[in-house]
């Protein structure tokens, strides 16, 4: 039973076409992965379905009566809410049935009328067995088993949302998203702000979900695991491939072939036609047949060029420094507004120390990342760079102003740079031509990573504090960065909720715990 059907979708977004004729149908139960290059539309499917953004053309059509739910990582909540009260919002209809069931016993309690009272004691009856079949008695313990696999009881049920980061919120919503027992689920990037025992909880949770989920990451262990379908979003069409996410790479590069070479058949044939029609069209002996040639090639329908699979570059400068003391961290306490969210840190490294902060909690590693790039100030302890250590620092939180391109953006952050060096620079990591004029934006998360990684790559350093930098990145541009850093010769601070990656590339591990 189809639960979701896509025809003819059409839609272009400043003058690229994202999907021409695009046709998907989803079933019932299937549990599907979103891919494609970054750019490619993927964001834009998730809009259009859920009816965030209309098509220009085509038909998308839900199964009445499916009830649907979308992970929107930057939808505006009530932040006056505490934690428990926005989760128990997945409850709202049981509250208010027990809010309407109380009521009425109060009513009763008043009711003279025996016949009357016969009925409402029919009812209520009816409406108790409603709550019990729920188990709306255990509500609190139900909401606390999701909530805590992913980590919300670290911050606290009684937290004011207001105070909590932009990945904690991403954490409350996707578990208010769970606890509502959708019959489909649309989940974009759901794993960018969890820790390896969080992932691990929502791959067993999503392994033995009963319903339909569409999941876009670029996470491939994670697809690999949950995912019986891939759906890859390339050249406008929307493809579907069974099997897990090694299983589409086989058969997509395949196809990607059987692809190109069609097109390069249909463009000699259409290049054969046009010559003919040139050289024909004007002689009377002949204008018929190349008039005639003109109609067939204009009912031709033209396939779309390839998708260019070039691989973004990227290298950062390194500026020589041998030392055993690159950073030396003593019993530092980090947290907010005086209030330590960890024990005690204390860790060391050398010159070339490439080091994996890893931690399963969510809370404490972007904070000691701030703390010692003095972002935010600590609460005991202290730490030192070498004197001679140059930083280069990327933070997790995607932060461009609204009215600003690419272009703008690294003239302003190296102003002494030419029009024609920031053009160059920015092609390397594949944001080219009017990428490069669009408002950051409207661009997709993964060529907003790719800017900020472009103005990374300007400053020499010795060592690099990167937090999550594969977020968003499709699989191509994670390799490039892959190597860029496994050729970095400085020190490197990683963290990464991508262990395969994390441990490839680092030489120690520091693991934050409570």
């Amino acid at each position: 039973m189809s639960v979701l059907t896509i025809k003819g979708l059409t839609h272009i977004f400043d003058s690229k076409t994202l999907f021409n004729d695009a046709d998907l149908s989803v079933n019932n139960g299937e549990h599907i992965g979103v891919v494609g290059l970054n750019g490619a539309g993927k964001s834009t499917f998730m809009n259009i379905v859920t009816g965030r953004l209309s098509q220009d053309a085509g038909e998308v059509k839900w199964l009445n009566g499916i009830r649907w739910g979308y992970l929107d990582q930057h939808a505006d909540i009530d932040r006056s809410q505490s934690v428990m009260e926005y989760l128990q919002g997945s409850f709202d209809h049981l509250y208010a049935l027990n809010e309407r069931l109380e009521q009425l016993y109060s009513d009763m309690a008043t009711e003279e009328d025996m016949d009357k009272l016969d009925r409402m004691v029919n009812k209520s009856a009816a409406m108790q067995e409603q709550l019990d079949n729920s188990g709306f008695y255990d509500l609190d313990s139900k909401i606390k088993k999701v909530a805590n696999g992913l980590g919300v009881n670290n911050f606290g049920y009684d937290t004011v949302i207001g105070n909590l980061s932009g990945g904690q919120r991403a954490k409350l919503m996707l578990s208010k998203l769970l606890l509502e027992e959708l019959d489909v689920m649309l989940l974009d990037e759901p794993t960018n702000f969890l820790d390896l025992e969080q992932i691990d909880w929502l791959r067993k949770y999503l392994d033995s979900f009963k319903g339909t989920f569409i999941l876009i990451s670029h996470d491939t262990a994670f697809l690999n695991s949950v995912c019986k379908i891939i759906v890859n979003i390339e050249n406008g069409m929307i493809r579907k491939y069974w099997g897990n996410y090694d299983e589409f790479i086989l058969q997509h590069e395949q196809n990607a072939r059987q692809y190109a070479d069609s097109y390069e058949r249909q463009q000699r044939e259409i290049k054969k036609m046009e010559d003919y029609i040139a050289r024909n069209k004007a002689r009377a002996a002949t204008a018929g047949m190349a008039n005639s040639r003109k109609k067939m090639l204009d009912r031709i329908d033209v396939m779309q060029k390839p998708v260019s699979f070039e691989k973004p570059t990227f290298d950062f400068p390194y500026t020589l420094l041998v030392t055993k003391h690159m950073l030396e961290v003593k019993n530092l306490q980090v947290g907010y507004e005086g209030k330590a969210i960890l024990p005690p840190i204390s860790f060391e490294m050398g010159s070339t120390t490439k080091l994996w902060l890893r931690g399963t909690n969510g809370l404490g590693k972007t904070t000691i990342l701030k703390t010692i790039m003095k972002r935010l100030p600590s609460i005991g302890g202290a730490f030192s760079f070498n004197i001679n250590a140059k930083i280069n620092y990327i933070e997790q939180d995607l932060q461009f102003r609204s009215d600003i391109n690419a272009i703008t953006f690294m003239n302003e952050t190296y102003p002494k740079m030419s029009q024609k060096e920031i053009r160059n620079q920015l092609a390397r990591v594949g944001i080219k031509n009017d990428l490069a004029t669009k408002y950051i934006s409207n661009l997709s998360g993964g060529e907003q990573v790719k800017i900020k990684l472009c103005a990374l790559m300007q400053k020499e350093s010795n060592i690099l504090i990167l937090d999550e930098p594969t977020n968003h990145l499709d699989v191509s541009a994670k390799e490039a960065l892959f190597e860029a850093l496994e050729k970095y010769e400085g020190a490197i601070i990683l963290v990464s909720h991508e262990p395969m990656y994390a441990e490839s590339l680092c030489n120690e591990v520091f693991d934050i715990e409570f």
